[in-house]
């Protein structure tokens, strides 16, 4: 078992600038040692498994002293190769203390490939659930399933997606692709009515987030919704963060949701990541680089998994349309605007950028899936929809201009201002990958060189997406599927949308958004991903309700991928 020790961990964040204690992965021994020396312990938070490779897998449990005044808690933990534990295959202890605010992480290592595993934690008088991971194929090309999911937010509703993901037994691995946890207060995005369905924030924990001891209270309340945990013990997850796991739209030096009398943003990030590793099963980053979450994961010679950060490591600020307008006079400053995404401003960072160039090239599996927080495919609006003056305008004029669209397609003549209506489009999304075409088109040129096909996986929009990518002179790329969200609002919320109007818009926009093949505007789920030899498939799972545990699925969605 792989020791992490704190010189290691210290070092991790000493690039911060802040003084930090990060939780440590423990090493496990040969025995878990007699009941009387284990500490009498609650396991309110469940279990996890993460990060598996075709050896090791990273197990994960809060063990929290029942006697308060214990500083240290020691316990057992066991690995099984059947869930009735009759059959041991590794067993240990493991320590923990406040200063990780009782987290414990164990690398378990030289097991064997594309294996079940089944493991627990045991204190003096108690026993963890026990949770179900798996190790993954070293070679061959056995099919793989994996669940997509982004944008939990707990006052917006249950957990009900990943409720439903813990059912399928056929999963091989979580994929989550950001935005875990929200930051915001009581008052904050998306939650109103939360006091009424029983998810207000607690008193403790009711104002934003900017300490560890925020973030470690914000964590603690995520993990008790039963959806959440029964996933965590289902099956491994591979993980990123997105910007709420800090701070809205976060950048390398700053956020959105980051004011100047707020205190430092770097204590603040720095508090946010501490907190993020202690609580999600994800190997720490060794050295000094104590945010490259970056990483790759490679499943037999099928899947060569590759989990982007395109958030805190390198992204340089995003731009904003509002920067480019003339408070007076309304007037947009174009040229200014088209030099400013001209540039060679970046999301990922170089050396980040690099290193996904470099495993690109030397990837021999069927499919690279490149696993991202925000949607690359090219999201062009028409601009005449910016131009509304207030939101409830926005759906008519768009699917005014869809039908305008078609009667163009068909060959009908239009005026020349309809015409304009059409064909001037411009990027709905300047906090996405729309927002920083010129690395984009280098992330293209480099996959055309090493002759890949991308496979794209999304989140953040809180909405289902499914695109075509395609490179500036209109090569074929490769494809986005992006995930909706676990309960976050999405658009029929911004746009004020029912049902009806929601589905209508949904069916226009593939014929508005060139490289748009299919969208879901108003459903909260997830997305199953199958990957096979011959293809890549996409299935968006939809359910009926977040505002109630009780819920059903009401629709499912299916898009195939061959490669060109």
């Amino acid at each position: 078992m792989k020791q992490f020790n704190r010189r290691d961990f210290l070092k991790l964040f000493a690039a911060t600038g802040a003084a930090v204690t990060v939780s440590t992965a423990l090493q496990g021994c040969v025995s878990i040692g007699k009941a009387s020396e284990r500490s009498s312990v609650k396991f309110d938070h469940g279990v996890a498994s993460g990060d598996p490779t075709s050896n090791a897998i990273l197990l994960w449990t809060r063990a929290v002293p029942e006697n308060s005044a214990e500083k240290q808690v020691t316990l057992g933990w066991e690995l099984a190769a059947d869930e009735n534990f009759s059959k041991i295959i590794r067993s240990g202890t493991a320590t923990t203390s406040a200063s990780r605010d009782y987290t414990v992480k164990v690398d378990v290592t030289q097991l064997s490939p594309n294996q079940r595993y089944y493991y627990r934690f045991l204190g003096k008088n108690s026993k963890s659930p026990s949770g179900k991971t798996q190790t993954l194929p070293e070679s061959g090309l056995r099919p793989l399933k994996f669940a997509v999911f982004s944008c939990s937010n707990y006052p917006a509703g249950y957990f009900n997606p990943y409720s439903e993901a813990a059912k399928d037994d056929s999963i091989d691995a979580v994929i989550h692709l950001g935005d875990y946890i929200y930051e915001y207060g009581a008052d904050g995005y998306a939650t109103e009515g939360s006091k009424e369905i029983g998810r207000g924030l607690p008193d403790n924990n009711n104002t934003e987030l900017f300490t560890l001891t925020d973030y470690r209270r914000r964590y603690a309340l995520y993990r008790t919704d039963q959806g959440l945990q029964a996933l965590h013990a289902h099956a491994p997850f591979i993980a990123v963060w997105d910007d709420h796991e800090i701070s809205n739209d976060t950048w390398k030096n700053g956020a959105e949701n980051h004011q100047e009398d707020e205190g430092s943003f770097i204590e603040r990030r720095a508090a946010a990541v501490q907190a993020y590793y202690e609580w999600l099963p994800i190997r720490p980053p060794q050295g000094e680089a104590n945010l490259t979450i970056y990483r790759d994961f490679k499943f037999g010679d099928l899947v060569d998994l590759i989990m982007l950060d395109t958030r805190v490591i390198g992204r340089d600020k995003q731009l904003n349309y509002d920067d480019y307008r003339d408070v007076e006079s309304g007037q947009f400053n174009t040229q200014k605007f088209q030099q400013d995404m001209s540039s060679d401003r970046s999301i990922m960072g170089k050396k980040q950028l690099q290193w996904l160039v470099n495993k690109l090239n030397n990837s021999s599996a069927r499919w690279q899936v490149l696993g991202q927080q925000l949607l690359m495919g090219k999201m062009n609006f028409p601009a005449a929809a910016f131009a509304a003056d207030d939101r409830s305008k926005v759906t008519p004029l768009l699917l005014q201009i869809a039908e305008l669209k078609k009667r163009l397609q068909n060959g009908e003549e239009l005026t020349a201002q309809q015409k304009a209506m059409v064909t001037q489009v411009t990027p709905y999304n300047l906090d996405a990958w729309d927002g920083y075409p010129i690395e984009r088109e280098m992330l293209y040129r480099a996959a055309q060189k090493a002759n890949k096909q991308l496979v794209v996986i999304a989140g953040d929009t809180h909405n289902a997406w499914h695109s075509e990518l395609r490179s500036s002179d209109g090569a074929h790329i490769g494809v986005e599927f992006a995930t909706s969200s676990v309960s976050s609002p999405g658009m029929e919320t911004y746009l004020s949308l029912d049902t009806k109007t929601a589905e209508q818009l949904a069916k226009a926009l593939p014929t508005l958004i060139e490289d748009l093949k299919y969208t879901n505007l108003h459903q909260r789920g997830y997305m199953n991903l199958f990957a096979s030899e011959d293809a890549v498939e996409a299935e968006w799972v939809f359910v009926d309700t977040i505002r109630s545990k009780d819920y059903r699925v009401v629709n499912k969605h299916r898009a195939r991928y061959t490669g060109s």
